[in-house]
């Protein structure tokens, strides 16, 4: 009899807490992202004596030669722990200036599809004979940074970057902010060697 009463005294209580258990409405929770720690931003000078250009590099990259079709200076700049390269391209300006600055206007507007907004920043140094542009790709754009520098007359250089990952703004967003600093850097560093 004592067993009886104590498994219907155990159901009531099972029941009772069941009851009052749900009446509270679950709230969704926004996706997190993993964390990321992000160096301190610290150069050095890229100046080897096969390129045409110098510039500040950051010391987390690692420099990567690539040769294509015949090319002979192109770069690329991986950043291994973030899983993202800057692709940079090098042409000889051959009285094409106009079409090589087309070329670059065409492949960053090719992201105008997923992009919320494309802005671009003029960088000026008469000083140094560089004049560039900065594009800066908002949204779920395989690339968010984009940039040319040129000395109008011999040289053209182009660089992209882009993350080896599904683009997704929220989750990339450190990390191409902190990418977009070393761009400017480079940009505000760049020289010609000819």
């Amino acid at each position: 009899m004592k067993v009886i009463r104590f498994f219907n005294i155990a159901f009531i209580i099972c029941v009772t807490c069941m009851m009052f258990s749900c009446n509270k409405t679950s709230i969704p929770r926004p996706y997190g992202y993993y964390r990321v720690d992000l160096p301190e931003h610290a150069y050095r000078i890229i100046d080897t004596l096969n390129l045409p250009y110098r510039f500040d590099l950051p010391k987390n990259v690692r420099l990567i030669y690539r040769k294509t079709d015949g090319e002979t200076y192109w770069i690329d700049l991986y950043y291994p722990k973030l899983n993202a390269t800057i692709y940079c391209s090098y042409k000889p300006v051959r009285g094409n200036l106009i079409e090589l600055l087309e070329d670059t206007r065409k492949i960053v507007y090719k992201h105008s599809v997923r992009a919320d907004a494309i802005s671009e920043k003029v960088f000026e140094h008469p000083e140094k004979r560089v004049h560039g542009i900065l594009y800066d790709l908002k949204g779920n754009t395989a690339s968010s940074v984009q940039f040319i520098l040129t000395d109008s007359t011999r040289n053209f250089f182009r660089g992209a970057l882009y993350f080896d990952n599904v683009p997704n703004k929220d989750s990339i967003a450190p990390m191409s902010n902190y990418i977009r600093e070393d761009v400017i850097r480079m940009m505000e560093s760049f020289e010609w060697k000819r």
